[in-house]
């Protein structure tokens, strides 16, 4: 009896011992697949955002190419000084400021100059409550940084003690809560707790101004223990299409347009970087093998009024002999070497080693896609990182709804470039199909994908989520645009040029705010047409000029011979069927 007993015990036991080991290997392999998914989805948000570069650098291009054939308007003009009304020195500044007031109803943050810590305080505590600082301040305050901003170098030199360590952060992007909470962790700016700030302060994030505002007090309070410096969304160009301007315009109805006036110049004067104790360089964007801070130190930084228009001849008087200046370690934000991101091809492997990036905007694509992070820097001493991660109430759902949220959102800006791109792709999908069957083998649909759009994904692992498979395992190419269309403000519009107008809307909403020269947001007929012309000859775009007339004179709503370019520009706009869109537990990317 006693044996038997044990001998159950035993089965028993090992019967238990096995269900663990199996359910133990289903769950590794269950966070496994969901890590892969998860990674899936941020390669799709990465290869968008490098494409989006690209289209930033073929944009500068055009401006060239316009600026030696557009004659309607002077170049003067199209530089981002088109929306200031006259150079006003600091006497005209003031008038302006004093002109503005401030209604005893206003129930934000007050600020005294000259500008204390206190002050830092009163604005992160009014901020964090969603206040809104109010217009007056805020252009007192970007008066006063641009005025000691001019009075800087291009680059910062400061030491480092090991009573007094430096930390450096990179993009924030508009993301008040990762400053919130990087100054948590870290402690304020003080005289013994410096910070460099690397540029990218603004866009993509819904709070770019309180950043800034936040940025630019700290710095008035402690001008040699606060450095700003540039990246390349402090530049009206950018924050054109990422967003800022907007904001701007959004918070501030009445002064908005005298803000970013104001921000145009301000850009202009911030540092190009900060050496720290003449042996580490930080700069936004990364360097090269040719970078040489004797040529650097020289640049008169306030004529470059965009990173998109960039002056032909840096510096003309500049010593070809000179030997470029080298510093020992490089810290850049979100920078890269070379878009390919191949370090090898530019430096040797224990330089690369000598390069960090630093990147402090946590959920950047999406909740849970990235932690952010700073580095505390001494002289003598290793680098330390912190990482952190703001969390939502969305961070305390289960891994797999988080993923699925993630991927979701990165499925759907892929379907909008593929809509975009549609009559190209459906021409690639028909050369292969050669059977007329609708139907293609899934590595020549991941081809003809990579081909046209050319974002280097993982295109066969992505085909289970953007197209329908049948039982032999082929795609039904057409249904790679299931649920998805681009809509039509006119019925007749070709679509062609609908996929093309859409495509290119971020780029011609900037080109026509340039040429937009009395902010009217209304452009006559016939410079509509000139830039068109030249748009599509530079883009190589090969549409019938008479279908954009077409278009553009029935959005001439009222027949006075202008448009409404950004009316029309939203008139191209991506319909998703929602009730089609991928469901979560539908959703396994790279599974």
């Amino acid at each position: 009896m006693g044996c038997n007993t044990s001998s159950t015990r035993i089965k028993n036991s090992q019967t238990s011992l096995r269900a663990v080991l199996i359910i133990q290997n289903w769950y590794r392999g269950y966070k496994a697949r969901l890590k892969a998914r998860q990674q899936y989805a941020l390669t799709i948000f990465q290869s968008i955002e490098y494409a989006d570069e690209q289209d930033q650098i073929q944009l500068c291009n055009f401006f060239s190419f316009m600026l030696e054939n557009y004659t309607h308007i002077r170049k003067e003009e199209i530089e981002l000084s088109q929306l200031t009304e006259s150079k006003q020195d600091m006497r005209d500044k003031q008038d302006y400021i004093h002109l503005i007031d401030v209604p005893d109803s206003y129930q934000g943050p007050r600020l005294q100059f000259p500008l204390t810590c206190a002050d830092i305080d009163l604005l992160l505590e009014a901020f964090k409550g969603k206040q809104i600082l109010h217009a007056r301040y805020v252009l007192e305050v970007l008066f006063e940084t641009q005025k000691l901003l001019k009075q800087m170098p291009n680059f910062t030199q400061i030491q480092t003690s090991p009573s007094k360590e430096v930390t450096v952060c990179g993009d924030l992007h508009g993301k008040l809560d990762d400053l919130f909470l990087i100054f948590y962790k870290n402690g304020l700016p003080s005289g013994s707790n410096p910070y460099v700030f690397n540029g990218d302060f603004v866009d993509r994030g819904r709070n770019s101004i309180e950043v800034l505002m936040i940025l630019c007090v700290s710095f008035l309070v402690y001008p040699n223990d606060l450095h700003l410096n540039r990246g390349n969304h402090e530049d009206y160009m950018m924050n054109l299409r990422y967003g800022f301007t907007k904001e701007i315009l959004h918070k501030y109805k009445v002064h908005g347009k005298k803000i970013l006036q104001t921000l145009e110049e301000l850009y202009t004067w911030l540092p190009i970087g900060t050496i720290i104790d003449n042996e580490i360089l930080v700069v936004h964007g990364g360097i090269s093998e040719t970078t040489d801070l004797n040529l650097l130190h020289r640049v008169e930084r306030n004529k470059m009024k965009s990173v998109l228009m960039p002056p032909k001849e840096i510096n003309k008087d500049c010593n070809n002999d000179s030997k470029p200046s080298k510093v020992g370690v490089t810290i850049s934000a979100h920078g890269r070497i070379k878009a390919s991101g191949c370090p090898s091809e530019h430096l040797p492997k224990h330089e690369w080693e000598q390069v960090v990036t630093i990147f402090s905007a946590s959920n950047y694509y999406e909740e849970d896609s990235n932690r952010g992070a700073y580095v505390k820097l001494c002289s003598g001493a290793n680098p330390r990182f912190f990482q952190y991660q703001v969390t939502d109430a969305t961070c305390f759902q289960p891994l797999h709804q988080r993923v699925s949220t993630m991927e979701n959102s990165a499925i759907k800006i892929l379907r909008e470039r593929m809509i975009s791109r549609k009559t190209d792709l459906i021409h690639a999908f028909q050369h292969q199909d050669r059977r007329k069957s609708g139907k293609l083998p899934v590595s020549q649909w991941a081809f003809c994908m990579e081909s046209i759009l050319g974002l280097h994904l993982p295109w066969r692992s992505l085909s289970s989520n953007l197209a329908t498979i049948d039982e032999n395992g082929n795609i039904e190419y057409m249904s790679s645009f299931r649920n998805i269309h681009i809509e039509k403000p006119i019925k007749e519009a070709n679509s062609a040029l609908v996929e093309i107008l859409y495509r290119y809307r971020s780029d011609l909403e900037i080109i026509f705010n340039a040429i937009d020269t009395d902010h009217s947001g209304l452009i006559s007929m016939e410079e509509f047409r000139t830039m068109w012309k030249l748009f599509s000859s530079h883009y190589n775009l090969h549409i019938d000029d008479s279908q954009v007339n077409k278009i553009a004179n029935i959005m001439d709503l009222n027949r006075d011979g202008s448009i409404d370019f950004t009316e029309f520009l939203k008139a191209f706009y991506v319909v998703h069927k929602y009730e089609a869109m991928i469901k979560p537990e539908a959703t396994n990317l790279g599974t």
